[in-house]
């Protein structure tokens, strides 16, 4: 049986997606909120990531407890996740109870919002900051974004800090949750062996009187320049470095090209950057990745040594990115072809289950508003030439850029 994109939009706004696959095993349900980090505002940073905490914690109907049993006992695999652009909520079950994971999830997204879950919740996320404040590679990212972004959103720490969320009240997360989870802003992505007009039955049932509030994102461009800052830490022995500079956003079509760039450059295996620092033994990791988002985009560099060869590390980091623009371009087809077939390698792995589609699907749509199959972004891949990367690097030269290091106290 050929896979079915199924689409229908609720008169309030709520999005459904779905691809049919009748041979499927297995069915994948997700709710995109289209809110994150970067739709906050400082005072309350860190309060869309205490929301997706805050749904799991009962309901008009269900008690915390209720939503997590039901859950089990239709033995979903579930979770939820926050970005900087997104909060979602998934589950992947077998096909039969794919309607209770639907129903579970509707209720879920209309949360109590109660004064004493609040507050114990907020205890959670402070530990958890707390935990990554403790590990050396989140506060370098954290620091990363923050001075390359300055006081845009993207530069908005996800868990927020812990004077914000300690700072944050009850009132203010109801606020951020009636005018950020409106069907207008949200979209419902499935993918699987399921029945789509059953699906948009009882979303309608579930979700329809709920009311839209015309939420939108606020796109501004960063102020980006170049940046150089040092961190030290009593408690670490290793040197970690990283980079950011601006790169294409997540409509540009140069993402593709960006994409096979970012594998020739820093894949863990067989890239320029694994060859230059982690086969010598310069570095134990290097890494080199494209990050794009909604209207804006960049390329990150990785790395972490012994701190003696730190300086070392850091000049063939920044020589192996500078050498390959303006003249010294000299990436050839083999690499290209190369990094193009674990590209395409990986996608056919995540697209023949049906929570990697889901994933995509909602991903893809939230970005573009409309459908991107499997075979449109493989052949978009395979298209990718020598001349498409040389002309991501006219566009986007790894400048300017901001690097941070962390290491040891002297």
């Amino acid at each position: 049986m050929p896979i079915d994109f199924k689409q229908h939009t609720l008169s309030n706004g709520l999005t459904i997606l779905a691809e049919v696959n009748d041979d499927a095993h297995t069915a994948a349900v997700g709710f995109f909120v289209k809110t994150g980090a970067r739709d906050e505002t400082p005072d309350v940073m860190g309060v869309s990531h205490f929301l997706e905490h805050m749904m799991f914690k009962g309901t008009a109907k269900r008690s915390a407890e209720d939503v997590n049993r039901e859950f089990d006992e239709i033995g979903a695999n579930y979770n939820a996740f926050t970005s900087h652009e997104q909060t979602v909520y998934y589950a992947h079950t077998l096909p039969e109870v794919l309607p209770s994971a639907v129903d579970l999830f509707a209720d879920m997204l209309r949360p109590s919002l109660r004064g004493d879950d609040f507050d114990t919740e907020k205890q959670v996320i402070l530990e958890e900051i707390g935990m990554y404040d403790d590990r050396p590679e989140w506060r370098l990212q954290d620091r990363l974004l923050e001075e390359h972004y300055g006081e845009h959103g993207l530069g908005y720490r996800v868990l927020g800090t812990t004077d914000t969320v300690s700072a944050l009240t009850a009132e203010q997360m109801r606020a951020y949750f009636n005018q950020r989870y409106s069907p207008d802003n949200l979209i419902v992505s499935a993918a699987g062996r399921l029945d789509f007009g059953q699906l948009c039955t009882d979303l309608e049932e579930r979700c329809g009187g709920w009311s839209p509030t015309d939420a939108t994102r606020a796109y501004t461009d960063p102020s980006e320049s170049d940046k150089r800052i040092m961190m030290t830490q009593d408690n670490v022995s290793r040197q970690y470095l990283a980079m950011l500079c601006p790169g294409p956003s997540a409509q540009d079509e140069l993402r593709y090209p960006s994409k096979v760039l970012a594998d020739v450059l820093g894949d863990s295996d067989g890239s320029r950057l694994y060859w230059a620092l982690v086969d010598p033994g310069l570095a134990d990791e290097a890494d080199f990745s494209f990050w794009p988002h909604d209207q804006t985009g960049a390329f990150m560099a990785y790395a972490s040594c012994d701190p003696g060869r730190s300086e070392a590390v850091e000049a063939k980091l920044l020589s192996t990115l500078d050498g390959i623009t303006g003249s010294g371009f000299d990436i050839n087809e083999g690499e290209v072809q190369r990094a193009i077939n674990k590209l395409v390698t990986r996608a056919t792995l995540q697209g023949e289950r049906p929570a990697g589609r889901m994933q995509a699907l909602g991903a893809k749509w939230m970005y573009h508003g409309r459908y991107v199959s499997l075979d449109e972004e493989l052949d978009h891949l395979l298209a990718v030439k020598v001349d498409g990367i040389a002309g991501v690097l006219d566009r986007f030269s790894f400048k300017p850029r901001t690097v941070v290091t962390l290491g040891p106290k002297p």
